[in-house]
């Protein structure tokens, strides 16, 4: 029986990424707590916030760091569960996490503040981020994509940035750039929802095996070189990824579709509840500013 530790510590826990990670939280804590007398209109950094940026990174290692990273290499299913946690809740929680000054600081360079401000026009955000979830999982893109360490780290680093793109209309909390509200939200929440659905179809309906990443042996010990040494590689007897799957390439994609499909609805279904809770409280505290007048005598 083939066990995962047989690739070794680096493929199993990434300590670079965890590292990276590590020197990041160090840096936002820095900045929150030291620097903070810099910027104008800066507050103090809540327990709340700090609190989820830490659950943030180490949930952030979890999907991308752990032994899970490894096995979305060996199975579709877990490379589609990455998928769903890292594009659409992660980003969620990075927007939450960070302080608004930061975010305002941040917006505040000229280049930056002009991305921000197209790439999050709520059309445009949609169809891009879609857009790009839907290209990278065509059989050609995905295997090419999936097989180089440069096009991988390109191409999914720019996704995780529609990603936060396509969250921001929904969920940041700087006044200036609220741009959505009440049924403006559960609308593009909805379209949301459509438009990713075509790439998880594709992946469900489709009774043969799509991506040679998980079928052809050769370009599966390639994509294997993104997260395993190379002379850790050298020294494996692998004779395809059915070494580590009890299932069928075929149920492997299916089963993966319906995860992400199922991964997504819980994700969204919290994101309406909360969203028709705060609409509802907008609506209390607005009917209750304007009292209805008594009558009279």
């Amino acid at each position: 029986m083939f066990r995962l530790e047989q690739f070794g510590f680096r493929a199993l826990w990434s300590p670079y990424f965890f590292l990276f990670l590590l020197v990041l939280t160090l840096i936002f804590f820095y900045v929150a707590k030291k620097q903070r007398h810099r910027f104008e209109g800066s507050e103090l950094l809540t327990k709340k916030e700090g609190t989820l940026f830490i659950f943030t990174m180490l949930f952030l290692y979890i999907i991308k760091g752990s032994p899970i990273d490894l096995l979305g290499h060996l199975m579709f299913t877990f490379h589609m569960i990455q998928m769903a946690f890292l594009y659409l809740l992660i980003p969620q929680l990075i927007i939450t996490s960070v302080p608004v000054w930061m975010w305002k600081k941040l917006l505040s360079l000229p280049v930056i503040n002009k991305v921000f401000a197209f790439f999050t026009r709520p059309l445009i955000a949609l169809i891009v981020f879609n857009g790009m979830f839907s290209f990278y999982h065509i059989p050609l893109i995905f295997d090419q994509v999936k097989t180089n360490i440069w096009y991988h780290a390109l191409y999914t680093s720019i996704l995780f940035l529609f990603a936060i793109f396509m969250w921001w209309p929904l969920i940041n909390k700087v006044e200036t750039e609220k741009r959505l509200s009440g049924l403006k939200k559960v609308g593009y929440l909805f379209a949301d929802s459509i438009l990713i659905t075509p790439a998880c179809a594709l992946i469900i309906f489709n009774h043969t095996p799509m991506y040679e990443t998980y079928t052809n042996i050769e370009a599966w010990v390639q994509s294997l070189h993104l997260c395993v040494p190379a002379d850790v590689i050298s020294t494996l007897q692998l004779s395809g990824p059915e070494m580590f799957n009890l299932m069928s390439a075929q149920y492997d994609q299916q089963t993966g579709g319906v995860v992400m499909k199922i991964l997504q609805e819980i994700i969204y279904g919290v994101i309406l509840y909360r969203i028709m809770m705060d609409w509802y409280k907008r609506e209390q505290e607005e009917t209750d500013s304007f009292p209805i007048p008594g009558n009279g005598p």
